[in-house]
């Protein structure tokens, strides 16, 4: 037996009120043409006038069928269904993390509003470009902790990257190493997994102590790399902010000289060509994030678990079909 309920519930009482009121004015209309009527001539000599053709229980029925089309037409917009048979839906797509870098520098503002919020766009299109992946969000500066676990709800996945603000920001360095190593062990949990994919967000100012040995970590994981510099190479400097989210100045070094953060490409470059990955640089448009979405697509789809998927059957053309019949008949009449 098909379970039934309203999809757009929440629209009922705009059609309680609008129904009250239509049906308010059509009895008034009736009041008022029957008081006009009767004005004209007693009701015994109204046949031998020329309102011969007037029938009381013709503008009932007229009535009633454009109130009956306008509550089919009502019942149409809470969009009735009923519960279909449940199915089993096979599922495939690829694994894919996104590391974005949550280091001080990425507060500089040589792309506005600043290199995080730039860093959070390019990923919220990058998303609009995928089908089917399950996504994962790593944020690290000196070290790396998973923000959000591979998932298809890319819902969720925006919640938690909506959570990375100017209060997340770590007071620590970028450590790519550490980006690294924490996707490779989240991907060690699906050894069965033939194509592990990780896509780095950073302005490439690492502090790893040794970058071949980070090049032989991504070897052995089986990852391939893909890294989008936020940034310029020209810098900006870094605002400072105190407790209140207020600019306080600029950070600077030991000698008192106002910081300038710059994009290391040759960094990522190395990085991910090296290895079969990809580097690209961040664009005003979406190309870069094109590129990125179409190296992602040559991969090998990999099967996920298979998902009940229950369908819901809609009423309202039938609802909408009825309601145009009575208007019809009503014209007619």
């Amino acid at each position: 037996m098909h379970s039934w309920y309203f999809a757009a519930l929440s629209y009922l009482w705009v059609m309680c009120s609008v129904l009250i009121i239509v049906i308010g004015v059509m009895f008034y209309r009736l009041y008022r043409t029957k008081r006009v009527i009767n004005k004209l001539a007693s009701m015994r000599h109204i046949q031998d006038l020329v309102l011969i053709n007037f029938s009381s229980a013709r503008l009932i029925v007229k009535a009633g069928l454009f109130v009956l089309g306008f509550l089919m037409l009502s019942l149409a917009l809470l969009r009735p269904q009923s519960q279909g048979e449940s199915r089993t839906v096979a599922q495939e797509g690829r694994d894919l993390f996104i590391a974005l870098d949550i280091s001080k520098s990425m507060l500089a503002q040589d792309c506005a509003p600043n290199r995080l919020a730039c860093a959070r766009a390019k990923i919220k299109a990058l998303l609009q470009q995928l089908s089917c992946e399950r996504v994962g969000l790593i944020l690290f500066s000196g070290s790396a902790f998973v923000q959000c676990p591979l998932t298809k709800d890319y819902g969720a996945f925006t919640l938690f990257l909506d959570q990375v603000d100017v209060e997340t920001i770590s007071s620590g360095s970028t450590v790519l190493d550490q980006a690294v190593s924490t996707a490779a062990a989240q991907f060690s949990q699906l050894p069965d997994r033939k194509n592990k994919l990780l896509v780095i967000l950073t302005d490439g100012e690492d502090f790893s102590s040794d970058m071949s040995a980070l090049q032989d970590k991504i070897r052995q994981s089986g990852m391939h790399v893909f890294a989008l510099g936020v940034g310029t190479a020209q810098g900006a400097p870094i605002p400072l902010y105190d407790v209140r989210g207020a600019a306080i100045g600029h950070q600077k070094d030991v000698h008192g000289a106002v910081v300038i953060t710059k994009l290391d490409e040759n960094l990522l470059r190395s990085l991910t060509h090296d290895l079969g990955g990809m580097y690209v640089p961040m664009s005003t448009d979406d190309k870069d994030i094109r590129a990125i979405a179409g190296r992602v697509h040559k991969y090998e789809k990999e099967k996920f678990d298979d998902a009940m998927t229950s369908y819901a059957y809609e009423w309202y053309p039938i609802l909408v079909g009825l309601s145009a019949v009575f208007f019809l008949i009503e014209w007619i009449l």
